[in-house]
């Protein structure tokens, strides 16, 4: 892997120094790099359009943290091409180098020792009114929450058509393994090892005492309810795709969750195990 792109979110490299130096630093090795600044502010300026980023490209280096890995994995599916996150942030769980050793893993990529994980994706549509709308890819998770005033919503979920549950509270979040360790663990959800298949359901601030995270098939379909709380059926919900709005819902309305085709090519480069680097990380932001 000699030819590279680099996406960098504008705000965590300062100047673009990192950024900079990373290029030049594989420039001077015979390789190649084209370079892309996010603001991380739009969906679009995630990553630059397909037909921009050059034809002998191998590979695609991230600087910034796990979220600007995490939306240009979900961008760039199309691509086929393989990314490894540079953390320049606090905790990043995805990321697997830091600006302590980028360059060595430079050399590391560019010897063509590495692998590439495919990392599990989910898809879905709703059901607005009767009528199939919105789907999207994320690579962590597809979190359905509420909106405005601050009030609990009703969800029922279902698995395969079989109904599981009602949640009262916040929302619920539907995870990959790969995102167990994000917006999934904050809200108490299990932490999975990102090569499994499976899917994680965990619901936000969950008003019941016997709600817990169920983790189901990764071939299993999730459909989540927005169920009447009040006389009034009023209550609105959002959708996001790895933190990115897509719809809007309200009572009645449903949304179907399922595994997609697609998978996020990801290069890993140590020989470390998934417990080992969880267990560093947890003693380092501890």
């Amino acid at each position: 892997m000699k030819n590279f792109l680099i996406i960098t979110n504008t705000y965590k490299d300062e100047g673009h120094k990192r950024t900079k130096e990373i290029k030049q630093y594989i420039e001077e090795r015979g390789g190649s790099c084209y370079c892309f600044f996010s603001t991380g502010e739009r969906p679009d300026d995630a990553v630059p359009p397909l037909n921009d980023i050059p034809a002998e490209t191998e590979g695609v280096l991230v600087l910034g943290g796990d979220g600007t890995l995490i939306r240009a994995a979900s961008r760039l599916v199309d691509s086929h091409l393989p990314l490894i996150g540079v953390n320049l942030g606090t905790l990043g769980y995805l990321c697997e180098l830091e600006e302590s050793n980028v360059f060595a893993a430079i050399d590391q990529l560019m010897a063509g020792d590495y692998i590439v994980e495919e990392r599990m994706m989910l898809t879905g549509h709703g059901v607005l009114h009767g009528q199939w709308t919105v789907d999207g890819l994320a690579l962590n998770d597809i979190v359905i929450h509420r909106t405005g005033p601050l009030s609990v919503v009703n969800l029922n979920v279902y698995v395969n058509g079989e109904f599981l549950n009602t949640f009262h509270g916040d929302g619920i979040i539907i995870s990959t393994p790969t995102g167990s360790t994000g917006y999934n663990m904050s809200a108490g959800g299990p932490i999975v090892d990102p090569k499994a298949k499976m899917l994680l359901i965990t619901p936000i601030n969950a008003h019941n005492l016997n709600s817990r995270s169920i983790v189901v098939g990764a071939e299993d379909e999730v459909m989540v309810e927005i169920a009447k709380r009040r006389a009034q059926k009023d209550e609105t919900v959002a959708v996001c795709f790895d933190g990115d709005n897509a719809a809007k819902l309200q009572v009645g309305d449903r949304f179907y969750i399922y595994r997609a085709n697609a998978t996020a090519r990801i290069c890993k480069l140590s020989k470390k195990s998934f417990l080992e680097i969880l267990s560093k990380k947890m003693r380092e932001y501890a």
